[in-house]
């Protein structure tokens, strides 16, 4: 099972001239808890600066979940129909796949 966001919706026209959509999804995965530790005393100041300046200034924070590319869909209306799937920005899903096929499950 992987998670998936929806990054990007867009309208798109086939080469048959058909409109459809373009669905971008990128796998969700949370970085490690435990810091790790930089083997040289530079490496080690400069990370307990970066620290320091994420408590005195919020939006520099590391987000704890970064995403990596897994899948774009091109589907006609017709398709996108038919798969029966409202697909929403930053709507998260689990994707199964098994038996030459994949399954859309929204993420509780």
């Amino acid at each position: 099972m992987v998670r998936v966001r929806v990054q990007r919706i867009e309208s798109i026209r086939d080469p048959e001239g058909n409109f459809g959509k373009k669905i971008e999804l990128v796998e969700e995965r949370s970085l490690p808890k435990f810091p790790i530790r930089p083997p040289s005393e530079e490496a080690k100041i400069i990370q307990d600066v970066i620290q320091v300046l994420e408590q005195q200034l919020p939006f520099m924070k590391a987000q704890s979940r970064f995403s990596i590319p897994k899948m774009i869909l091109f589907l006609t209306e017709e398709e996108y129909e038919k798969l029966g799937i409202n697909f929403e920005v930053n709507q998260i899903y689990e994707v199964k796949l098994e038996d030459q096929s994949i399954k859309f499950m929204k993420a509780q």
